[in-house]
């Protein structure tokens, strides 16, 4: 159109102001997240992120969005990142299912995958068919999956099944060639096929909303057989960080009898973690009565059935990052 012109990088760099930078974090945790497997490691990518891009204003040329170039800068921080670092896990693939009186062994917090908060990985201006994309993709099973795959494989797959890149836009952001993207692309959709992790997730149907609902009627009332019946027979639970899981619901209900039973007469404060479920659980025995942090549970649905109950035990990290308090009184 006749009067416009394009504005020269000293412009653009002018005109763009580190408020600017930051109404982008939510959506960059997001995916510094999946690539890190730890909301930690994420924050600290994020900043790494937006310091480089502050630095580096004057190459911002405009021809990409301003949140497109932040998703390059950041993935790159992440590919330097994990050369220093071991992939994280869960408990369920760092060993054999165990027994009830197996011992609580722990591993040290870098090596198990955290969960993240859905208030600071999934952007609020996403439309709902994106919404539903993210949500799935910061799944604990999905996480966890990716972290099976080579950095570079993992940052394929999500700048192009997440993020809608096409193949020449990762090549260039990636330094590398379309035909190189679409050899790792195809591995790591093979790698992931494998691992049963295809089916995305909306938001809670009625149904499921009444088992979770359900679900902390049980655990209030410490009703185990309540809780049995609405876990999957094959429902896994684990503690973060013991290596310790279990599945099935025999074995579930010997923990919750047995060693689990402490958690009597806990209280539950409802959050959202990777796009499910959470809530903080509370122990009692606290200073006047009260309740102290004692987990972040995150429950996994699928159909009307529990299949995965995780409680995290590093309250001291998650619950600030969660928001929840450090104490409830009695």
């Amino acid at each position: 159109m006749r009067g416009e012109r394009r504005l020269t990088n000293s412009q653009l760099h002018m005109s763009i102001a580190a408020p600017q930078l930051e109404q982008h974090r939510t959506a960059l945790t997001g995916h510094c997240y999946r690539m890190m497997g730890s909301v930690v490691d994420a924050d600290d990518a994020v900043q790494e992120t937006i310091v480089r891009a502050w630095r580096s204003l004057d190459r911002f040329d405009g021809r990409a969005s301003l949140r497109t170039w932040l998703y390059r800068i950041a993935t790159n921080v992440c590919l330097d990142m994990l050369a220093e670092r071991s992939r994280r896990a869960r408990p369920m693939e760092l060993g054999p299912v165990g027994t009830v009186e197996d011992p609580l062994d722990p591993l040290a917090r870098e090596h198990w995958l955290e969960p993240v908060p859905d208030i600071r990985a999934l952007p609020a201006d996403a439309d709902p068919s994106e919404l539903v994309v993210l949500r799935q993709s910061v799944r604990l099973a999905f996480v966890a999956a990716l972290q099976h795959l080579p950095p570079k494989q993992r940052a394929v797959l999500l700048l192009t099944e997440v993020l809608g890149w096409s193949a020449a836009e990762v090549a260039e952001s990636l330094d590398t060639s379309v035909a190189s993207v679409n050899s790792a692309l195809q591995r790591a959709r093979a790698t992931l096929g494998s691992r049963n992790v295809a089916d995305a997730r909306g938001p809670l149907s009625d149904a499921q909303s009444k088992l979770v609902e359900r679900y902390v009627d049980a655990f209030l009332r410490y009703d185990v057989d309540a809780l049995i019946a609405l876990l999957h027979q094959d429902a896994t639970l684990s503690m973060p960080p013991y290596r310790l899981w279990l599945r099935g619901q025999d074995a579930i209900r010997a923990w919750l009898l047995g060693r689990g039973s402490a958690c009597r007469g806990s209280r539950l404060v409802p959050t959202a973690a990777c796009g499910s479920p959470a809530f903080g659980q509370y122990r009692a025995g606290g200073a006047d009565g009260g309740y102290d942090p004692w987990a972040l549970i995150v429950l996994e649905l699928s159909g009307d059935r529990i299949v995965g109950w995780n409680s995290f035990l590093d309250t001291q990290t998650l619950f600030p990052m969660f928001g929840l308090p450090r104490h409830l009184p009695a």
